[in-house]
């Protein structure tokens, strides 16, 4: 039990040893291998604050979708359905909300003696239906970009961490050898691995941050796409679907 208790202690001293020489190296690096430091920091922060906002946004959003399918499945009527599910938000129910406001809207223009473009009334209600689909049609499709694009925000800021990161690491360790062999190319006397580790150790310090950075953002970004992809193409199967029962009963709506 001693000799356990003997090995932690040691493990602990090493690991407290091993950060105190970390902060070292930072503190002493050159002013452009810190500005990467910090450059790398900055991202790294911003990256984990999108990463734990958007997995709150697109549980959220899935839930809400998930609550208002249940509803339209067990509803018969898209104005009851319309009035129930105000309070209820997530990307499908957007979708739903616009396109029966769009229903509404034409519903009204044709009750007024115009068709929904704005122009006369037409006797061909062949016709006139096609263009109450069309319109219907579009305004789905506007929303679903919408919300699609809402979903996506802040995706790229991970994409370009995830990319740049390595590189501005990477420019961090090269300006900072270089610099170290600059130095020592300088000094007097024979040049030993001695005079050169601390130097080339501050500046690998570069590129194992930016690798902590990038590695995160690459997850999740990746994480995130997929999740908005699926929410994405539940919204497609929605709009399809609405599509189909406007187009057998937007006379009965």
């Amino acid at each position: 039990m001693t000799n356990w208790i003997s090995f932690v202690l040691q493990a602990q001293a090493q690991t407290t040893g091993e950060q105190m020489k970390v902060m070292t190296l930072v503190s002493h690096a050159g002013p452009v291998v810190k500005a990467v430091l910090l450059i790398l920091l900055f991202m790294s922060v911003v990256c984990w604050t999108i990463m734990f906002s958007k997995y709150f946004v697109l549980r959220k959003a899935t839930r809400s979708s998930d609550k208002f399918l249940d509803l339209y499945n067990a509803s018969g009527n898209f104005g009851n359905l319309y009035s129930s599910t105000k309070h209820i938000g997530g990307p499908i129910a957007e979708v739903f909300r616009a396109g029966y406001t769009e229903i509404l809207k034409i519903k009204r223009a044709s009750g007024s003696g115009q068709n929904p473009e704005g122009g006369a009334s037409t006797t061909d209600m062949t016709s006139n239906e096609l263009g109450m689909i069309e319109l219907v049609e579009r305004a789905l499709n506007r929303t679903m970009s919408s919300e699609t694009s809402k979903l996506e925000s802040s995706l790229t800021f991970l994409a370009t961490t995830g990319s740049a990161a390595p590189f501005i690491g990477l420019f961090g360790t090269v300006w900072g050898i270089m610099t170290s062999f600059i130095g020592l190319a300088g000094s007097e006397g024979v040049p030993t691995l001695q005079a050169v580790a601390p130097g080339i150790a501050e500046a690998l310090i570069a590129t194992a941050i930016g690798l902590a950075a990038a590695i995160p953002a690459v997850i999740a970004y990746n994480y995130f796409v997929s999740r908005v992809k699926r929410i994405d193409v539940e919204m497609e199967h929605f709009s399809s679907e609405f599509l189909n029962i406007v187009d057998r009963y937007i006379k009965k709506v």
